[in-house]
């Protein structure tokens, strides 16, 4: 089983939130990846709570989660998944976990609630965390 890890997951695992035991199975008994459309929000949301590049790039390398590089196959269905996720307002990084589960036959990892609405609609399943 392949587990597709949203920004959400790993950040929860790498700030010890609710959810981190979950995510922290999932690496050490699953193939994990994220896409590096997720891996940049993560590496994001790290900037912005003051970790230093330096920091920043052993840290993501510590990081048991595989990176998949955000081609046009990718792009275009999470193109097509903004028709049914719009209502539940899924943003650019969410759409391209899905779709990079999608593609992989996996299961996205998440924190956020939103996704459950849509759960149908994009024909993946997902694992929410907390």
């Amino acid at each position: 089983m392949i587990y597709v890890m949203d920004a959400s997951a790993v950040l929860a695992q790498m700030q010890g939130e609710i959810g981190a035991d979950a995510v922290d199975h999932l690496i050490l008994e699953h193939e994990c990846v994220i896409s590096t459309v997720n891996l940049t929000e993560v590496a994001t949301k790290l900037i912005d709570k003051g970790l230093a590049s330096e920091q920043l790039a052993r840290t993501l390398k510590e990081l048991d989660v595989q990176p998949i590089d955000f081609d046009q196959e990718q792009s275009l269905l999470c193109a097509q998944l903004r028709v049914s996720t719009k209502s539940a307002g899924l943003s650019l990084g969410d759409r391209a976990c899905l779709a990079l589960a999608q593609l992989m036959h996996g299961t996205a990892v998440t924190t956020d609630h939103a996704w459950q609405d849509i759960k149908k609609a994009v024909n993946v399943p997902i694992l929410q965390i907390r």
